[in-house]
């Protein structure tokens, strides 16, 4: 009945069924969830879009990109600075100049350059060789203050594991700027779409026929015989039905919180960095799209608590574990995926890869359709 059945309403689906409907393709888009938009997806509280998956910044150099998303939407101009509180001290990121003077008082590049130095130099002697594990590998590069202080305790609460028993590659450089620069990005575009993620996916799913609340794997024989292809957006393992095993994940919960104030902690984003806070970060949702005036026009305001967890089936998977034990089995679901005629895998989940969002948009304006 249809030329793609599109498994995922999530960015990668959503982008692909435009992309396919915009060739003259009848494709149906289906989602287990109540609502589309995956992991995107925003609900309006207070007047506040609220990111309920956690906070999405868009971000590329990919000119094509940034006019393909903006000509569905229009983007507003936020740029993310998060800042890491550490014991009731604030510190900017990414680590730059503000961050140092924060750390140390130093005032020149020359000054904070000497004191990394010299930091770097005490944990490299301390070393047998190259850095086994993130600990090693984080004191290599930055030293024992900035490693302390803004890495060890958000990263061990990230992943469940001391940093001790993480791989070194998971942090093959960190980002040292010696200017004075708070924008947490590279990319010559970022922002948000103006109203709301929601926004981007109904304009990509604009003439697209969509069913929520429709599981997959609930008649599988079905749902495959109602497309010429199917486009698989979920759990590449679970489409193979584990037969090499389970990868694994880590995943997120959120404690969300309206209170009786226009402006909580006066940015969007502030980590907790120190491993006796449960949570890695709040997100205050408005200020990704109000901005100056605008934040106290909105009488209240509504907060997140994040917590990052291991993933267990029953709840959603957001993070691959990409070290080298689920890298190996994720290769073997991988090369089934690529002898497994008339289905296109793609996404973070379907290709067991961590994604930005604009490199799936990307991904998908690349594909033969």
């Amino acid at each position: 009945m249809y030329d793609y059945l599109i498994v995922g309403a999530g960015l990668f689906g959503a982008t692909f069924a435009y992309k396919a409907h915009q060739q003259g393709k009848r494709c149906l888009v289906i989602d287990k969830r109540p609502h589309l938009g995956g992991n995107v997806y925003c609900e309006q509280t207070e007047g506040i879009n609220v990111h309920k998956y956690g906070a999405h910044i868009f971000h590329t150099s990919n000119k094509e990109v940034w006019d393909f998303v903006n000509h569905i939407v229009p983007f507003n101009r936020y740029t993310n600075s998060p800042v890491a509180n550490y014991q009731g001290r604030l510190y900017n990121l990414p680590f730059n100049m503000n961050t140092f003077y924060q750390m140390w008082g130093v005032t020149t590049p020359e000054e904070a350059q000497r004191k990394i130095d010299e930091q770097r130099k005490e944990a490299l002697s301390q070393l047998d060789g190259e850095p086994q594990n993130l600990e090693e590998q984080a004191l290599s590069l930055v030293g024992r203050d900035i490693y302390e202080r803004l890495i060890k305790g958000y990263t061990e609460k990230q992943w469940g594991r001391p940093c001790t028993e993480l791989p070194a590659f998971i942090i093959k450089r960190l980002p040292v700027r010696l200017v004075f620069d708070n924008n947490y990005f590279n990319d010559a575009y970022q922002g948000i779409p103006i109203g709301g993620y929601n926004r981007l996916i109904d304009g990509l799913l604009d003439g697209v026929e969509t069913r929520i609340n429709t599981d997959f794997f609930a008649d599988r024989t079905y749902w495959e015989s109602m497309g010429k292809k199917i486009v698989f957006t979920g759990k590449i393992d679970e489409y193979f039905g584990y037969c090499h095993g389970q990868l694994e994940y880590r995943t997120v919960s959120f404690e969300q919180e309206t209170l009786d104030t226009p402006n909580y902690q006066g940015n969007a984003v502030v980590n907790y960095t120190e491993a006796k806070v449960p949570y890695t970060r709040i997100i205050e949702h408005k200020h990704f799209e109000m901005f100056g005036q605008q934040v106290y026009d909105v009488p209240r305001t509504v907060i997140s608590r994040e917590y990052s967890t291991e993933w267990k089936p029953g709840i959603e998977p957001y993070y691959p574990i990409n070290d080298e034990c689920n890298n190996q089995l994720a290769e073997r679901y991988r090369k089934m995926g690529t002898e497994t005629p008339n289905v296109i895998f793609g996404g973070r989940l379907a290709e067991y890869k961590y994604y930005d969002m604009a490199p799936i948009v990307e991904h998908v304006m690349n594909l033969k359709i």
